[in-house]
């Protein structure tokens, strides 16, 4: 890829810490290197109801004011169709060597689990299903997970992309 990143800040959101409990944050491994390190405690029946959505912001400055949405979303569909699609490409690329998160082949098949999920010193950027080339500038990504009689919760990030220097 032709882009380097510095995660700015990660912010987790629960609606209900009985049934979901989600705390993340980011850490420096080295001189220019950083991960990703949380724990989801997910205490809770996802079903056919369970949806997920995500939107990618971008701002030259990194002005809140200055955000502008872009159109690499996940639009709105089910946990499942989510799981054998996006989550697939992105997270379990980026996240089986660092996490004890579900990996799988072809699609997911349900239930997924209750238990509690935990992710050390996660590298991003380093695997496919990201784009090649990006713009510099501040991404905001704002994703969130809701149903019916469940917790909504979620997370919105900021990393600060830049051009490599090979």
């Amino acid at each position: 890829r032709q882009w380097d990143y510095e995660p700015i800040s990660i912010e987790t959101t629960s609606s209900d810490e009985s049934k979901l409990k989600f705390d993340a944050k980011i850490e420096r491994l080295g001189r220019g290197e950083f991960g990703l390190s949380g724990t989801i405690e997910w205490k809770y029946d996802a079903d056919e109801n369970t949806m997920v959505e995500a939107t990618v912001f971008r701002s030259t400055s990194g002005d809140e004011a200055d955000y502008k949405q872009l159109p690499w979303t996940i639009p709105k569909q089910t946990f499942y169709d989510y799981l054998s699609t996006h989550y697939k490409d992105l997270i379990m690329n980026n996240f089986h060597h660092c996490s004890n998160l579900p990996h799988f082949e072809g699609n997911f098949q349900p239930p997924w689990e209750k238990k509690t999920y935990i992710a050390s010193k996660c590298k991003i950027g380093d695997a496919e299903g990201l784009p090649e080339i990006a713009p510099p500038g501040f991404y905001k990504i704002v994703f969130s997970t809701f149903g019916p009689d469940q917790p909504t919760w979620g997370f919105t990030a900021i990393f600060k992309l830049t051009a490599k220097m090979f």
